[in-house]
């Protein structure tokens, strides 16, 4: 009996080291790698005294890395490749940051350092895209371009917010556009309407489609 004890004994000896060992192993283990996020939106602006255009943008993200190529943003048949670094902070106020540096080519030509930014607190986000144009052929073409947001999500689908915009890409009687947004998500897509300048002068909608990747 005394044997059979101590061999019992020895065997949930065995057992618990094993149980403690597993539970310890992972903490040395390799952390996963990083996955690629990918998305792609393509924003459809609607003029009524100008011609509407398409302006698609790609990005990509891979861990700090950030990736954006995008095309009639800072100007009609102008393209820009761009390289940034992200960075992010905090848990209950999320503060988020791309500084970035571009290649501008087409009918405006240049270098353009930018930032992408944004501060979210529960359901309400700040957010800012802007980015400053040094146009290679003639100081006169230098230009700077922003779109602060400021959005208030309702639910997990639905949002509302308030937007502005100061762009080269269409002129109105006003250097800086405001408007107010409403956005849908489902699964994986995005939805947003945005309504420039209603009441101040002919009003400029943008629909926007996006899907992440």
């Amino acid at each position: 009996m005394k044997l059979a004890s101590r061999c019992g004994a020895l065997a949930l000896a065995i057992l618990a080291g094993g149980h403690l060992f597993a539970q310890k192993a992972p903490a040395g283990a390799p952390p996963p790698p990083v996955q690629w996020e990918i998305s792609a939106t393509v924003d459809g602006y609607i003029r009524q005294d100008q011609d509407s255009y398409v302006s698609p943008i790609l990005a990509a993200n891979h861990g700090w890395l950030h990736l954006e190529g995008r095309y009639n943003y800072e100007n009609l048949s102008t393209g820009s490749l761009w390289i940034g670094y992200n960075f992010s902070a905090g848990k209950k106020w999320v503060f988020s940051i791309t500084p970035m540096i571009g290649g501008v080519f087409g009918r405006s030509t240049g270098i353009a350092p930018g930032c992408e930014a944004s501060l979210s607190y529960k359901r309400i986000t700040l957010s800012l895209s802007n980015e400053y144009v040094f146009d290679t052929n003639k100081k006169a073409g230098n230009f700077y371009y922003s779109e602060p947001q400021f959005t208030y999500t309702l639910t997990d689908w639905f949002r509302v917010g308030l937007v502005a915009q100061h762009t080269k890409a269409f002129q109105t009687k006003l250097d800086v556009q405001r408007g107010f947004l409403v956005g849908f998500t489902h699964k994986r897509a995005e939805f947003t309407t945005y309504v420039y300048d209603l009441g101040f002068t002919q009003p400029t909608v943008v629909l926007e489609l996006g899907w992440n990747f």
